[in-house]
């Protein structure tokens, strides 16, 4: 995680795995916006907030609130 990277696109607190990570990526980049559209143009759930949920499960970041490992 880079110290540049702006928290508030972690709804105001830090990301507290990589699923919060790649959320953020997915968000700057458009890619969220064009897979809600998807979505909501099927109707099926894209799945994006479980895939969220157990990529942070599978891996946390440990340092905390900014997401730097402190050994």
């Amino acid at each position: 995680m880079t110290a540049d990277m702006p928290k508030q696109r972690f709804s105001g607190k830090g990301p507290t795995g990589l699923g919060d990570l790649v959320e953020a990526v997915t968000k700057a980049t458009g890619i969220k916006a064009a897979t809600e559209a998807v979505a909501k143009a099927t109707g099926k759930d894209c799945g994006c907030q479980r895939r969220r949920d157990k990529l942070n499960q599978m891996f946390p970041f440990r340092g905390g609130r900014d997401g730097v490992q402190s050994d």
